[in-house]
């Protein structure tokens, strides 16, 4: 269809209706010359007359006539179907993807957008468990979520959670056996249970800062994983020394079950953050997810 053919037949559509070019002319906001030259210009363009005009009246001729009761409905259709759409645009409905961390999902994701997915039934949210530093538009994810040391400067950055802190931990079993390390060195000489980053196929360095010192210890052990709960759970059953998120182990170290070592080497860092590269067109159901998720102190 050529350019511009639709809003010409909308136009003849609105004269057949009112049956009056100075009507159709105010309802659609142009003169009546303007419209005079529309309509010329679409009965030159199908080499047929669709509307007779006189001085007193506008009427459809037979071509027009048939036209009018073929395009007035579709153009109805076309109409209910943009409000339709514009519905979509401020109704949250649809599917959000988001990758994080297990720790991520389970402490602030999911206990955040319970009460909106409950409350939106058309809302969907994908999480998908990555330890990587995965691209979240190659992988056509809607956001991410990092530390806010890890996220990208191109992107747009909503912090969802407070500071965090790392721990060391293992079981009282495991220090029977072997003393407690007092400095990050002192690592190389233990079990420790490694986290194999998915994306990159490497073993993530244990990050340590104290004053003005900033050390990573790549460690050794008989257990690697890729993912957090592992690496807790092996410590609980004793096979070495892992490096979680303090608020993973926090109630195992109350009740006794895994003692923490290097305390004063794990320093508060910028916690959780949503990441997403553009603000421009977000759904409702995006829009409603961030706002969900904000951090407020």
């Amino acid at each position: 269809m050529e350019r511009g053919y639709l809003d010409d037949l909308a136009a003849f559509v609105v004269i057949g209706r009112e049956r009056s070019f100075t009507k159709a002319a105010a309802k659609l906001r142009v003169s009546q010359s303007a419209l005079s030259q529309t309509i010329r210009q679409l009965e030159a363009r199908l080499g047929v007359r669709l509307l007779t005009r006189t001085t007193r009246s506008v009427a459809p001729t037979e071509a027009g006539e048939r036209l009018l009761r073929t395009l007035e409905p579709r153009l109805e259709e076309i109409d209910a179907e943009l409000a339709a759409v514009r519905e979509l645009r401020d109704r949250p409905t649809g599917t959000v993807r988001i990758t994080a961390t297990e720790f991520a999902i389970d402490t602030i994701l999911l206990p955040k957008l319970t009460r909106v997915l409950q409350a939106n039934p058309d809302v969907r949210v994908e999480f998908v468990v990555d330890y990587g530093l995965t691209n979240i538009v190659e992988e056509r994810y809607d956001a991410g979520v990092r530390s806010g040391e890890q996220v990208a400067k191109d992107m747009i950055a909503v912090r969802i959670g407070p500071d965090m802190r790392m721990a060391v931990v293992g079981a009282p079993a495991y220090f029977k056996q072997c003393p407690e390390p007092k400095k990050p060195q002192d690592l190389v000489g233990h079990n420790c249970v490694n986290l194999r980053l998915p994306t990159h196929g490497s073993l993530y360095a244990w990050e340590f800062e104290k004053g003005n010192r900033e050390l990573k210890v790549r460690v050794e052990g008989q257990v690697t994983c890729n993912g957090t709960a592992q690496l807790l759970n092996a410590a609980l059953a004793g096979l070495g020394l892992a490096y979680v998120p303090e608020g993973l182990v926090q109630p195992h170290i109350a009740k006794g079950r895994l003692v923490r070592v290097l305390a004063d080497w794990c320093q508060p860092y910028s916690g959780y953050h949503l990441f997403y590269p553009s603000r421009r067109q977000s759904s409702a159901a995006f829009s409603l997810v961030v706002e969900a998720l904000r951090y407020r102190g």
